[in-house]
C-alpha cells in the first residue's frame, strides 16, 4: 500500500522507510526518489541524505541529454545498481551538459545506504533494485514554474521536450502507483 505525505514531514517518513527496509541492491539499500521535474526532489534528497548520512546520485549527472531520459534509466542500471548489487565499485560518467559529451568518471563504493534521485530513478529494472520508492509531486504549472526560476526562460523548449518524455515513461511504467511513498510538495 502507498502512504502519502506532504512536504515537511517526507525526510522523516523516508527515513523511517530505510531503517525498516532491506537492501535489494547487494548489501546497499537504495532509496529511489522519483518524479517528474520541478517536484522536489532534488531539495527532498538533500533532506534525506543528511537524516541518513549517505552518499546520492544524481539522475541529471547520467541523461545523456535533453533525449536522453530512457537512456539515463538504462545507464544507472548497468553502471551503479548491476556493480553495487554484485559487490563492486559503481563506475559512471558524468554528463557534461554544455559540451554535450560523457565527462569525468565518478567512482562510488559499495555504501550501506545509497539516494538515487531523479526522473527515472525508480523506473523499469531499477525498481527492482530500490528497497525504497519515494513519488515526489507538485502541480504540472507549479512544477514548470519552478524548473524555468531554476533553469531560466532559455530553457522552455527543452522543458517541454522533457516532460513529453516523462510522460509517456511514467505512464508506460506507473511508477507513481508502485511507489512506497507518495509525497507532495
Amino acid at each position: 500500500m502507498t502512504a502519502a505525505v506532504e512536504g515537511a514531514l517526507a525526510g522523516a517518513a523516508i527515513a523511517a522507510l530505510a531503517a525498516r527496509a532491506r537492501p535489494r541492491c547487494g548489501a546497499t539499500l537504495v532509496v529511489a526518489i522519483d518524479g517528474p521535474s520541478g517536484a522536489g526532489k532534488t531539495t527532498l534528497a538533500q533532506d534525506v541524505v543528511a537524516l541518513l548520512g549517505c552518499p546520492v546520485v544524481h539522475m541529471d549527472d547520467l541523461y545523456p541529454g535533453w533525449d536522453g531520459l530512457r537512456e539515463g534509466v538504462a545507464l544507472l542500471v548497468s553502471e551503479v545498481l548491476e556493480p553495487l548489487a554484485a559487490g563492486r565499485a559503481a563506475r559512471y560518467r558524468v554528463w557534461d551538459w554544455a559540451g554535450r559529451r560523457r565527462g569525468e568518471t565518478r567512482v562510488l563504493e559499495t555504501p550501506p545506504v545509497l539516494v538515487i534521485e531523479g526522473c527515472g530513478a525508480s523506473v523499469g529494472e531499477a525498481a527492482r533494485y530500490a528497497a525504497v520508492r519515494v513519488w515526489v509531486d507538485a502541480p504540472r504549472e507549479i512544477r514548470r514554474a519552478r524548473g524555468l526560476a531554476r533553469d531560466g526562460e532559455a530553457y522552455r523548449p527543452f522543458w517541454e521536450r522533457w516532460a513529453a518524455q516523462e510522460d509517456a515513461l511514467f505512464a508506460a511504467d506507473a511508477t507513481r502507483a508502485r511507489a512506497d511513498l507518495v509525497v507532495s510538495t
